[in-house]
């Protein structure tokens, strides 16, 4: 009887074995042809991480080989909570808060997640990476990457623009020249143990390609030389904003752009939209006054005038269609010559009366106002120049002193660099070539010109008429001690809801000097300036300061 129980204990035992035995490999057999690719995708991913190899950002220099942006070694925090306790996660939140200065609720919600790999910071200074680094923390681990740096701040920030985080461009050059600057990643794959700590890299590797580097044709010492003078200007006279562009007259190589407001690179993100834009290029507004030198060249260029021929300027009223047409300054009659050194509204209108609209309008065209220069930086605007057909009995007597059109600044400077350089127009451009990190040209710019918009005499008559503005007109105090200057003030009411505000007007002075042999074009404009608003009162001394200045460095650096 006892042998029996002991028989049939056996035999359930027994069975039981076998029924386990059996079950464990039906599930082997199951994993084995079912499971086994994702199981084994799983160890794959688990031990054999990719790595992107980031590339590094090509670096932005002025015209001297001085750096203006380039990036630097730092270190990014990364976590692979999956592989943390309760325990670690707690201990990391509780250093990381104020390491890194992020809330607990943000690390939480960082450590709760089911992966092998999350950020949990990039881009951390090197004394915060140092001082996580010796917690030596279960589960955290950092790679190496670089960051944007701009050595100079907010120089001549609205040209060179800004890269994001991922070294991306975002505004100015750093987004235009984006593919030129960022490279192309590399990718290779880190075998780790169990633990996911990196053991060794195998030989699946794919090297990165380094960015280009971009040289321009800004000059940092000019840059910092305007930048100061508009500084000034701005805080003097209380000013919404203000604008100036330095330009090389016989390439059409920007020396200098900058605006106010303006911002610090290096703390991009604070900045407001206002203060980020390049209003050089990206604001219109009708411009006055300095508009004229257009129909000044086209009543020369077609024959219609000469310097010394008389205008009677009606006594500083003139009737055209309903409108009444008034100057500053009531004159009589004046030369032509006068008649722009003095800024006579009425005298220009009657000018433009015997061109036709026409005329006018053709000319304005090849000084390249109503489309965009080409400059090489995002966001320039075309403005707006209406046809003829579109023109309103009294236009004649706006457009030609600057309203009822838009321009920017840039293509003021554009038409005023055209009449210093015999009358052909270049095209403006900032980078003068794009180079390897060995030094070798990948792409070089030169200068372009675009039209032969006047015959060189006439180029030269016009810029007679712009010295006499300066010497004895309304640019007095653009005049610069032992350098002829020529150029041209504007001052014109500014647009606000539909309609002209009362008491708002921009400033304007555009020039080149030296007059007898043309070398630098700038353009100075205020933007609602406070106790004075004359283009000649703030804007003149300006292009004195900015110029006389950049004329004496350049003959001394040669």
């Amino acid at each position: 009887m006892e042998n029996r129980r002991h028989s049939l204990r056996f035999s359930l035992v027994f069975l039981s074995l076998i029924a386990c035995l059996s079950i464990f490999a039906v599930q082997l057999i199951f994993i084995q042809i079912y499971r086994s690719d994702h199981l084994t995708r799983l160890a794959a991913k688990q031990h054999r991480h990719l790595v992107e190899i980031e590339p590094v950002r090509g670096s932005i220099y002025d015209r001297k080989m001085r750096p203006i942006a380039f990036n630097i070694s730092v270190y990014s925090l990364f976590a692979s909570p999956k592989m943390m306790s309760h325990a670690d996660k707690q201990n990391a939140v509780g250093h990381l808060a104020s390491l890194l200065n992020m809330s607990v609720t943000t690390l939480d919600k960082i450590f709760n997640k089911d992966k092998y790999f999350v950020w949990v910071k990039r881009k951390i200074s090197p004394q915060t990476f140092e001082a996580i680094r010796r917690l030596k923390i279960k589960g955290l681990d950092f790679r190496k990457e670089s960051k944007r740096f701009y050595p100079s701040s907010s120089l001549a920030a609205h040209v060179v623009g800004f890269a994001d985080i991922d070294n991306n461009g975002l505004e100015g050059l750093e987004l235009y020249y984006n593919e030129a600057l960022k490279g192309k990643p590399g990718w290779m794959r880190l075998v780790r143990d169990a633990r996911q700590t990196g053991l060794m890299i195998n030989n699946d590797l794919t090297p990165s390609q380094d960015g280009f580097n971009l040289v321009l044709t800004i000059d940092e010492t000019i840059q910092y030389i305007a930048e100061k003078a508009l500084e000034k200007a701005y805080h003097k006279y209380k000013a919404k904003a203000a604008s100036i562009i330095v330009m090389d007259t016989k390439t059409g190589e920007i020396l200098a752009l900058a605006n106010r407001p303006t911002y610090d690179l290096e703390h991009y993100a604070a900045a407001s939209l206002e203060s980020r834009t390049n209003r050089a290029i990206s604001y219109v507004y009708e411009p006055g006054s300095v508009f004229k030198i257009v129909a000044a060249a086209a009543a020369l260029e077609e024959g219609k005038f000469t310097e010394s021929d008389t205008i009677f300027c009606e006594n500083g009223k003139y009737r055209i269609a309903n409108n009444i047409l008034t100057d500053h300054h009531p004159h009589g009659r004046l030369t032509f010559t006068e008649v722009f050194s003095l800024s006579s509204n009425i005298g220009v209108a009657k000018i433009a009366q015997r061109l036709g609209a026409q005329n006018i309008y053709r000319y304005a065209k090849k000084f390249r106002f109503g489309m965009e220069t080409g400059v090489d930086l995002k966001g320039e605007v075309a403005g707006w120049l209406k046809d003829p057909s579109h023109w309103s009995k009294t236009s004649i007597g706006a457009i030609p002193i600057g309203y009822e059109v838009t321009v920017t600044p840039l293509q003021l400077l554009g038409m005023m660099t055209c009449v210093a350089n015999k009358g052909i127009y270049l095209q403006p451009f900032v980078v003068k070539y794009i180079e390897d990190n060995w030094g070798h040209r990948i792409k070089v710019f030169e200068p372009k010109e675009v039209d032969q918009v006047i015959n060189p005499e006439t180029a030269q008559r016009v810029t007679k008429i712009l010295i006499d503005v300066v010497e004895h007109g309304t640019a007095t105090m653009a005049r610069i001690p032992g350098v002829q200057v020529a150029g041209k003030t504007g001052t014109a009411r500014k647009v606000i809801d539909g309609s002209y505000a009362s008491g708002k007007y921009y400033g304007t002075f555009v020039g080149f000097a030296p007059a007898d042999n043309p070398r630098i074009a700038a353009i100075v404009i205020v933007d609602d300036p406070r106790g004075s608003y004359f283009g000649g009162t703030v804007a003149a001394p300006v292009f004195k300061e900015a110029v006389e200045d950049t004329l004496k460095y350049l003959g001394s650096s040669g």
